[in-house]
């Protein structure tokens, strides 16, 4: 791949083919570990590692993995290093691991993870394969970050920190680290509606209608641009033809 290519490998992930905000894969931890930002971070993360390992390890091999159980031996690579991760959150991240709870498991039929090892890795480069799973990492993780974000500010009125990363604590004096946003002393406007899961199908709708629409005017504008190009050229193309049979 030339350096285009290998650029758009690592940013097209992010924003314009978005797996979950655009391919609308890997919706169920979306809708279930996201009720603060702290633990769609975590899982963010989790995730990430993950995607990135299988994708390297799998494009390492794909010379040597028989067609007829590539899928298998694609589970097998994935389930390690699903289990590798599960191990280090239960060892030094414990509240994360008991946050996120079977979900940590459910990333070895993650359809995001699967569907790269199919589509990408086995047919690229690890070069490739790594920028491909950091990207789609990045990428994921910045969609469940901001629907972690709205649930939990809308959910509870605050947005914390220290509660899932417990070392956060140690950097103030032991304590959580809240911000002041929606209740106060006298006052409360949090709805406790948006940390149930019908709140958080509503979040994830409303995220994917603005993306949408905000993907949909670009394309609109870009379209117009185009048009009132072509139709400058073509006006400057007739002016010169016309300038042309008058010098004649």
């Amino acid at each position: 791949m030339s350096k285009g290519q290998h650029k758009e490998s690592f940013l097209a992930p992010i924003w314009k083919a978005n797996p979950l905000l655009f391919g609308l894969l890997g919706m169920c931890p979306a809708l279930a570990v996201t009720k603060t930002l702290e633990a769609s971070f975590g899982m963010g993360i989790l995730f990430t590692l993950v995607l990135v390992c299988s994708n390297v390890l799998i494009s390492a091999l794909r010379k040597w993995i028989p067609e007829e159980v590539k899928t298998p031996c694609y589970i097998v690579i994935i389930a390690t290093f699903v289990t590798l991760v599960k191990m280090l959150a239960e060892a030094y991240l414990p509240e994360l691991y008991s946050t996120l709870g079977v979900f940590v498991s459910l990333l070895v039929v993650n359809c995001i993870v699967l569907g790269r090892a199919e589509a990408f890795a086995s047919k690229n480069t690890v070069f490739d394969s790594l920028l491909d799973g950091i990207g789609n990492g990045i990428g994921y993780t910045l969609a469940i970050c901001l629907i972690g974000l709205i649930r939990e500010v809308l959910g509870s009125g605050y947005l914390t920190f220290g509660t899932t990363f417990t070392f956060l604590q140690s950097l103030n004096g032991g304590n959580k680290i809240r911000l002041f946003i929606l209740k106060g002393p006298g006052y409360d406007v949090s709805m406790n509606f948006f940390a149930t899961p019908a709140g958080g199908f509503l979040v994830l709708g409303i995220t994917l209608a603005v993306v949408m629409a905000i993907t949909n005017a670009k394309e609109n504008k870009r379209k117009v641009d185009a048009r009132l190009a072509a139709k400058k050229a073509k006006e400057e193309a007739a002016k010169n033809s016309a300038a042309t049979e008058v010098a004649k």
